[in-house]
């Protein structure tokens, strides 16, 4: 697919938005985007998953961060969010996606209140 079919305007489609690179409130890069989780039934965006750490995709753990947390910066050609890499260190991850219910509310939840943002 062109490029022009995967980003126009304000639109961008999930696999460019893929491997986009985060940076915190600091303009500190702090990972990339993995994947993003949709709201099946309202169409949505909930979360970014932040890969960080590990070395060449291996060893990686996953941050999801409420996609509100985050706001796309031309200037950065990436994402800024308030978070830093030293609050990544007590944020809810995994290291393994088969460990993470995206069903249980309790770990959304958990999400949405360490970046204070509305569950």
């Amino acid at each position: 697919m062109a490029t022009e079919q995967r980003e126009t305007g304000n639109l961008i489609g999930s696999d460019k938005g893929e491997g986009t690179s985060v940076y915190g409130a600091d303009s500190e890069h702090i990972g990339s985007i993995e994947r993003l989780m949709i709201d099946k039934v309202g169409g949505k965006i909930s979360y970014a998953v932040l890969s960080f750490g590990g070395f060449l995709g291996i060893d990686d753990d996953h941050y999801p961060l409420p996609w509100q947390s985050l706001k796309y910066d031309a200037a950065l050609g990436g994402y800024r969010t308030n978070v830093t890499r030293q609050q990544l260190d007590g944020a809810p991850k995994y290291a393994d996606e088969t460990k993470w219910d995206w069903q249980d509310t309790s770990r959304t939840r958990a999400v949405n209140d360490y970046y204070a943002v509305p569950f």
